[in-house]
């Protein structure tokens, strides 16, 4: 099926929720949801993108998401259950993560060190260091 770049651009500013549970263990985070993954309400579901493919072969997870639908609620709980967590620095949804400016990633990593501090996951991984270094006014942080 897919989408056409018309289709994607209605997505344009629209927010995906967080993808979250009691007990997260592991949280992933995103600078903020492309249109793909606004359109399907499913973080990283752009089909290009390698994240659910290397999660399925880390065995973290045992599904595969269908790129032109999202997960499925079963999927989402299935997801939750086994620890995982997905969130944004920004909830905005753009074509580019360079459309956010250095506010809106500021705001979110003080969201972000919010949200950890009630989760309490053991390791939260940051998607996109540049990101990261806007969002926690840190320059030279460093991969790692």
């Amino acid at each position: 099926m897919g989408f056409s770049r018309e289709q994607l651009e209605e997505f344009r500013g629209e927010t995906v929720p967080d993808l979250l549970g009691p007990g997260t263990k592991l949280l992933f985070v995103g600078i903020n949801p492309g249109l793909w993954t606004a359109a399907t309400q499913t973080h990283f579901c752009h089909p290009s993108n390698r994240f659910y493919p290397a999660l399925r072969g880390a065995g973290l997870i045992d599904f595969s998401i269908e790129t032109d639908l999202g997960m499925t609620d079963q999927q989402r709980a299935k997801f939750i259950g086994r620890g995982l967590g997905i969130t944004n620095l920004v909830q905005r949804a753009t074509v580019r993560a360079s459309e956010l400016d250095r506010e809106e990633l500021r705001l979110g990593g003080l969201r972000l060190v919010e949200l950890v501090a009630d989760l309490r996951p053991k390791v939260v991984a940051v998607a996109g260091i540049t990101a990261y270094r806007s969002a926690f006014e840190e320059p030279s942080a460093t991969v790692g």
